[in-house]
């Protein structure tokens, strides 16, 4: 055989198995073959979290059509004219701060939320205080404490007509004590009205602010009331010192929830005043039913940015004075 042959790739060269091998590496197909791909991230991911992804699923899926969807409609709702379909437009918004039961339903609200969240949290402090004391028959005590909070809202607001009303117990214990000469009618327009719509709130709702509280308590430790003592400290000077600030992120929780929960008043405010004092959630169902849908919407709308706000402001104002933001 001539030398060239072999070195031109003659049936015994070596040069057309390196040949061979360079043109299989670059076949896409024979690559794709014999190298293994590695599942992407997601992928990963997914297959090692397969059992809590279908845990929450059904969650997500609730969250998603009972509360995100719904809200995301309304504001969709709110920015379309009633009369004319225009899209996008705040002529819903106009027509609805126009109004004077709106005017006043946002002042109602805001009256009671301050007044209910204060006397909760005053309440609430108090009687979380007492409870986490150790003494005879504690159990029983909290327990009878939370029987409010398992009272029907509509139950609670009817009970409390038998106190604020105008044949009620309020006014026959003023009667009696010579302090008012005649009837009072405390669910009326004004200060009397928020006050009375509070005063039901706080009892109906004291109890979820007293479970909050008391778990705050039960979790600061006794090392630190025992160095405390140690050091001469009075009561007062460890409560305000050390109960009051490790019971911050409690005091928290129970604003925010409370507040929330305050500015969505319907139930009790419907019972005891009706149309007489209005609230935001009052103005929306009347509007409702009114057949104005739209400015329904505008007033959620409306009621959503203010608890959003509520919410910002709280975290902005308080907890950046202890530092957490």
């Amino acid at each position: 055989m001539d030398r060239r042959d072999d070195q031109t790739g003659g049936v015994g060269s070596t040069t057309q198995p390196q040949g061979d091998v360079a043109v299989a590496a670059g076949t896409p197909g024979v690559t794709g073959k014999l190298q293994y791909e590695r599942p992407s991230a997601s992928r990963r991911f997914i297959r090692r979290n397969a059992l809590s992804i279908i845990m929450i699923l059904p969650l997500v899926l609730y969250i998603f059509g009972f509360t995100l969807l719904p809200v995301f409609d309304s504001i969709r709702l709110s920015l379309v004219d009633r009369f004319t379909g225009e899209f996008p437009t705040t002529s819903n918004y106009r027509e609805v701060m126009d109004s004077t039961n709106f005017n006043r339903a946002i002042r109602n609200t805001l009256g009671i939320t301050a007044i209910g969240v204060t006397l909760e949290l005053i309440f609430g402090l108090v009687i979380a205080l007492m409870l986490a004391r150790a003494f005879r028959a504690r159990g029983f005590f909290r327990s009878m404490v939370l029987i409010p909070l398992g009272v029907p809202t509509l139950v609670a607001g009817a009970a409390m007509i038998y106190i604020l009303g105008l044949q009620g117990y309020l006014n026959e214990i003023l009667l009696r004590l010579n302090i008012i000469d005649q009837q009072i009618l405390w669910t009326v327009e004004g200060w009397r009205g928020m006050f009375s719509i509070a005063i039901a709130d706080t009892w109906k709702t004291t109890p979820l602010v007293i479970l909050i509280l008391l778990a705050g308590l039960e979790a600061i430790p006794g090392d630190i009331y025992e160095a405390a003592d140690v050091d001469g400290a009075s009561k007062w000077r460890q409560f305000w010192d050390h109960t009051l600030p490790l019971l911050m992120p409690a005091i928290t929780m129970a604003v925010i929830l409370r507040a929330i929960d305050a500015f969505r008043i319907f139930d009790i405010a419907i019972v005891l005043a009706g149309s007489q004092v209005p609230v935001m959630s009052s103005f929306v169902y009347f509007e409702y039913f009114a057949g104005n849908l739209n400015g329904a919407s505008a007033a959620s709308t409306i009621l959503l940015l203010m608890i959003v706000i509520f919410i910002v402001l709280y975290f902005l104002i308080v907890e950046r004075r202890r530092g957490d933001v």
